[in-house]
Formats: structure tokens, C-alpha cells, sequence
């Protein structure tokens, strides 16, 4: 048997009428740029999560640092990141000039440790970027606190969580701004790149709409120096379509995710994912922690099983990041992490019997190592 970590084939094959036609519309209409899709997508985008604002942008880390510009955030300020996390989450505060601060992850949960935060503050910080890692929403509440009582902004990446809730409101509706990224392997992934930025604030969404738009309003308005990043009106249509599938191949993930729960819990090797409470995670990845990883992974992959490692080295210790001098000891959680962490199959057409067949081979390896 093979199964591949993700198959995004079988969910195309699902909706492939669907996504043919509306393809079709914006090729014979020639409708590229900002065209109808993108407007429909971004009106439909924002009421699922419940905001008044989406602005489509042309990915995920775009939209980080266009929210932090619009944030007003400049060289010397210090933004508060998870060390556990993609690049693209510290890459952004680096772009717009100001000064990476990694704090260290829950040992269970994988998102930022709340309870350290405040220890990485200086009169320089401005804003933190809480991950919603994995699908799991981060302690908001502890993070919201935090960021009243010093004055801070709240960036969301919600990259990894389309549809996730926290203490039922939507991810994406906790902080001054909220970005998602709809790289193909997402929760709701486009055709390629892709990325929108979401908010409840009429001036941020303004100041964002034009950042991402040359600066301007009207076609040769422009009132500052912007950039070039536009969500393709292509993929638009694509993501509107599949916007309406979300919450079900949600529910389905969560389903594989509760099998496997179910069916690794008695293995001593294995450590499961932790969740907070009065949560929707919404599992993008299924992140365990193995014994004896690496030779795990080529006996799984021996006996046609694919997985990932996300992430094999944590932020603070790449070599992007060597100027900051950091020791192991400085994130000793997101180290331990780096030669325990392993990402299982999922995704919502993984079937019961393959979940048997993966886990059937990690007890097996288990029997002899």
C-alpha cells in the first residue's frame, strides 16, 4: 500500500466539475486581474470568518508584512514570534526592518508558551505574531491580556488554521489584523500561490488594500509607494470554490485525527498532540513525537507510507538567524522538538483502514527498536 503524506488529487478529482467551470469563466471572460472572482471570494472569505474586511494578496507572507506596515511597525521595533514556527512568520518582521524576538513553544501544544512572553518585552516591542500551529489556535486569551496591558498590536497568522475556532469565535477575528496563506497543501489551499489579510478596521484595511496595490486607490492615484501583491483572480475563483467544502473536509480531518488518537494512544514511544480547552483545532498536520524518529520514518516510508517533519530546524537556531547568537538552552522545548517531531498523513479523503495500516507499522517498528 502507498499513501502519500497529502493527496490533493483525490480532492480535486472530488470537485473537479466545479472548479472547471468557474476556470472556464475567467479564462473566456478574460477577467485576470482584480476581476470578479476576487471581489466574490474576498466578500465570501470574510463573512465565513466573520470579519468586516478581506483584502486578497498574492501569498501568505506577503500578508504578514503588509500588515505589519500597515501596523506602522519600522526598523528598530520589536516584534514577538513563536520559535516554533515557518520562516515566513519571522521573514516578515525582518522585511519590514525591524527586530526578530523568538519565544519558546508549550512542550504539548506546539504553539507559543504564553507564560514566557512577557519575560521577551522591551520598551522596543510593538506587536506579537501569535501561530496557530498545526490547526491549533494559540492561547488567545493570555495573548489578548498581554497585549492591553503593553500597548501591543496582535497579528494572527492563521496560515495553518482556515476554520478554526477559539472559545467559539473565529481564528482570524482575535487580534488587530489576521492573515491566512492558501498555498495548495492548506486547509483551503489554492492552484498556487495565494494569501489574504482580514481585519474589523476600516483604516488598516485601507492602509493594507493599498500597500499590497502600488500605494493607490484609483488607477494612477497613488499616495505612497506600495507593492505589487494581488491575490490572482484565477485562484480566487478557485478558493470561492472550494470555500463552501471547507467546514466538511474540516470535520473529516478532525475525524482521521481522532482515529489516530484513538489508535496510538497505548503506544509508549508516541507522545499525541495536546488541546486546549473550548477549542476547533482543525488539523492541517497531525504532529506526533516519536522515540527512535528518523528510523521510524524509513521504516514508514519502506512500507509506503510518506511524512514530513514541520519543522527539522527550529527558527532560532537557522542559519538566517545566526546573528542573533542564540544557545540550544535559550528554547530548550522548540531543540527537543527538532529530533521528535513527525507529521502523519491526513487530509480529509484519508480512510479509516489506511490510518489502521499506518499505525499497524508504527507498532511494528515499535516491536523491534
Amino acid at each position: 500500500m502507498n499513501i502519500p503524506f497529502i493527496d490533493l488529487k483525490a480532492q480535486i478529482k472530488s470537485i473537479r466539475n466545479e472548479i472547471d467551470e468557474v476556470i472556464n469563466q475567467v479564462i473566456d471572460n478574460t477577467d485576470f486581474i482584480n476581476g470578479k472572482f476576487n471581489k466574490i471570494f474576498c466578500e465570501n472569505f470574510a463573512k465565513f470568518i466573520d470579519v468586516k474586511h478581506c483584502i486578497g494578496v498574492g501569498n501568505g507572507t506577503d500578508g504578514l508584512e503588509i500588515a505589519l506596515t500597515a501596523l506602522g511597525i519600522k526598523p528598530n521595533d520589536e516584534v514577538i514570534v513563536p520559535a516554533n514556527s515557518f520562516i515566513a512568520t519571522s521573514e516578515a518582521v525582518s522585511n519590514v526592518g525591524a527586530k526578530v524576538v523568538f519565544v519558546d513553544c508549550f512542550e504539548n501544544l506546539y504553539t507559543i508558551n504564553t507564560d514566557l512572553i512577557e519575560k521577551k518585552i522591551t520598551s522596543n516591542t510593538k506587536a506579537i505574531i501569535p501561530v496557530h500551529l498545526h490547526g491549533q489556535p494559540a492561547k488567545m486569551d493570555e495573548i489578548i491580556a498581554i497585549a492591553k496591558k503593553y500597548k501591543l498590536y496582535i497579528v494572527e497568522d492563521c496560515a495553518q488554521a482556515h476554520g478554526a475556532k477559539y472559545k467559539n469565535k473565529n481564528i482570524g477575528t482575535l487580534g488587530d489584523m489576521a492573515v491566512f496563506s492558501f498555498y495548495p497543501g492548506k486547509n483551503l489551499g489554492a492552484f498556487g500561490d495565494g494569501g489574504a489579510i482580514v481585519t474589523n478596521n476600516d483604516k488598516l484595511a485601507l492602509k493594507a488594500q493599498m500597500i499590497a496595490n502600488h500605494g493607490r486607490t484609483d488607477k494612477y492615484n497613488h499616495q505612497f509607494e506600495g507593492k505589487n501583491s494581488r491575490l490572482d483572480n484565477l485562484q480566487a475563483a478557485i478558493l470561492n470554490t472550494k470555500l463552501k467544502h471547507l467546514n466538511e473536509w474540516n470535520y473529516k480531518r478532525q475525524t482521521c485525527a481522532n482515529h489516530y488518537k484513538t489508535l496510538l494512544k497505548d503506544i509508549p514511544q508516541i507522545k499525541l498532540p495536546g488541546l486546549i480547552d473550548n477549542i476547533s483545532h482543525v488539523y492541517h498536520l497531525f504532529v506526533i513525537r516519536a522515540v527512535n524518529r528518523d528510523n521510524l520514518i524509513k521504516f514508514l516510508k519502506d512500507n509506503g507510507i510518506s511524512t514530513g517533519i514541520h519543522y527539522p530546524i527550529g527558527l532560532p537556531f537557522l542559519e538566517a538567524y545566526s546573528y542573533l547568537n542564540h544557545k540550544n538552552k535559550d528554547f530548550p522545548i522548540t531543540y527537543q522538538y527538532q529530533t521528535e517531531i513527525l507529521s502523519l498523513p491526513i487530509y480529509p479523503e484519508l480512510e479509516k483502514h489506511k490510518i489502521q495500516y499506518i499505525v499497524d507499522n508504527i507498532k511494528e517498528f515499535y516491536k523491534h527498536n
